[in-house]
């Protein structure tokens, strides 16, 4: 008996030894984790959970900055934090065998000044915003394996206090119309010279704006054009993988577009391969994201752009200083791509739902009211023909602006194409949709069923039933609701307006997606205190949608 016992106690020890070998020999050959740090502009829904949401659906695990470190509308950031934060996990990855970081993902307003938001309202001085991007010179030599992606915006120049959002200085509510139409005419004389009622007008908006203000804003202005000025030289020395400097809110004339043509001078010559300035910027996390992917995955993906008839892509849509055609094309480089010119040779074909008569409407004017309009049946005839012949399509939807077009979606929804698509956008500034359709749209390309229609879903719900929908409704309503609070600032009537959203939210999903019949789940919050953004919660209600909509039932083995 004794003998027994021994042997076996000798066997367990020697299985104990083999299968620990086993293991240690298994976690060897385990390839390593798909890591990818990425600190986005600021935590609105779009600029980091929506974006993030797209990368994951492809099994990369995206690191972000906790929430502390990123701005919002109330807190600017914490550059120096966040500086720490990268340093940090990038030592501790090096350190583990089973990861990789496989790109880092940066916004510089984040890295600079806090964040988006903080770039225009920030009190940092020159020394210290340059002493911070010397840091990425520093950070490339530190780890000069780990690709470093970054993204930096010239400031914006809204057209008014109201366009604003209140996220300017105090004083661009007063005089905001009258800084926009300065800089304008200031830009216009340097392009093309003024005639003599501009020379007047140009005389009498320096007077008109204080001082004391004009010099804050210009100052703040000088400070973001020396760091991206910095940017260039850096990414001439290679010191990026990439570096996409985007053009903030703006016009064909501006101070946006005057301080691009100036900083047009310095990067002359720097490769498109590692440097673009494009018009847009809440979409440029999206694209370096795509690009990053492409890069390490050595793909070249093609992407076929068709137009709606009309203006096409030569549409200067609102927001923006260029024709929608140049932005596309940029964008398309940007996330990793190139422009093919035939549907037969792509990998991605995108439908760019433009106005004929090559306007840019708001998603809010009566006209967005889901009756079929000049193009739109044209349009969806296009999309149909494509998804019939099998090829792969997303949808930039640039007709309006903050929200989809209805008659548009009506036309999706009626014809089934909504969940046939590989991609759509329709939120915020026309290039922000185009932009962000491209990056996420060649990431989708790579997902199964299941994963795109959980994006696509996600969109749906955004930019169509909320931004341009319940949005409307509910903001018309708000003087019924107690409490103090506006659009802009919801304050004590926070609570009621999110289970108002909820509700028609609720309803707009019953009427216009088929088979999603259950919401209670459903929930939506407004984590910048204003109705402008949304964040919608709905992980249940996808589920229960696409199990009656696609049939992919993960229990469901048949």
């Amino acid at each position: 008996m004794y003998f027994r016992k021994s042997s076996l106690v000798a066997v367990a020890v020697l299985c104990s030894l083999f299968m620990g070998q086993h293991l240690a020999d298994a976690r060897k050959k385990e390839p390593p984790v798909k890591k990818i740090l990425f600190v986005p502009h600021d935590n609105r829904p779009i600029s980091e959970k929506q974006t993030v949401d797209v990368v994951e659906k492809l099994g990369y695990d995206v690191v972000v900055p906790p929430e502390q470190l990123l701005g919002n509308r109330e807190d600017l950031g914490h550059p120096n934090e966040l500086w720490k934060w990268l340093d940090t996990t990038v030592a501790a990855a090096a350190k583990e065998k089973n990861e990789e970081v496989q790109a880092v993902v940066v916004s510089s307003d984040s890295m600079l000044y806090g964040s988006l938001v903080g770039s225009r309202k920030h009190v940092y001085s020159q020394k210290e915003v340059l002493e911070r991007a010397e840091r990425f010179h520093r950070f490339h030599e530190k780890y000069p394996d780990v690709p470093l992606y970054v993204f930096s915006s010239i400031m914006r120049t809204p057209c008014s206090g109201e366009a604003s959002g209140h996220m300017e200085p105090e004083y661009y509510r007063s005089y905001g119309a009258d800084i926009f139409r300065y800089t304008a005419l200031k830009d216009k004389a340097e392009v093309e010279g003024l005639d003599r009622r501009e020379k007047k007008e140009l005389a009498f908006l320096q007077l008109l704006v204080p001082k004391k203000s004009m010099e804050d804003w210009i100052s703040r202005r000088s400070k973001n054009m020396e760091a991206n000025k910095y940017l260039v030289r850096l990414a001439r020395q290679n010191t990026f993988r990439f570096l996409l400097v985007g053009r903030d809110d703006n016009a064909p004339y501006s101070q946006t577009h005057m301080e691009n043509r100036h900083l047009a001078e310095s990067s002359k010559g720097i490769s498109p391969t590692v440097y673009c300035s494009m018009a847009g910027i809440d979409e440029a996390g999206m694209l370096l994201l795509a690009r990053s992917i492409n890069e390490k995955e050595k793909e070249l993906p093609g992407v076929f752009v068709r137009y709606n008839w009309g203006a096409g892509a030569y549409t200067v849509p609102s927001y923006s200083d260029e024709k929608i055609g140049k932005s596309i094309d940029a964008a398309i480089g940007v996330a990793g791509g190139i422009r093919v010119e035939s549907p037969e040779n792509a990998d991605l074909i995108l439908a760019v739902n433009t106005n004929p008569n090559g306007k840019t409407y708001e998603a809010a004017e009566r006209s967005n009211d889901g009756q079929s309009r000049e193009g739109t049946e044209y349009f969806a005839d296009l999309v149909e023909e494509y998804l019939s012949r099998g090829y792969p399509v997303a949808i930039a939807d640039v007709a309006y602006a903050n929200g989809s077009d209805n008659a548009l979606m009506e036309q999706l929804r009626s014809r089934k194409m909504l969940f046939r698509l590989n991609g759509y956008a329709g939120w915020n500034t026309p290039t922000n949709s185009s932009g962000f359709a491209i990056g996420a749209g060649l990431l989708m390309k790579k997902m199964d069923r299941e994963a795109v229609d959980d994006l696509l879903i996600t969109r749906y719900l955004d930019d169509w039933a909320y931004q341009a929908n319940v949005r409307n409704t509910v903001a018309r309503q708000l003087s019924w609701l107690s409490g103090d609070g506006v659009y802009g600032r919801l304050d004590s009537k926070q609570d009621s307006v999110s289970t108002r959203t909820t509700k028609f939210l609720s309803r707009f999903v019953r009427d216009n997606l088929p088979g999603m019949d259950t919401f209670e789940e459903m929930d939506v919050t407004f984590p910048w205190n204003r109705m402008f953004e949304a964040d919608i919660f709905h992980s249940s209600v996808k589920d229960a949608f696409l199990i009656k909509a696609t049939g992919n039932n993960k229990n469901n083995k048949k």
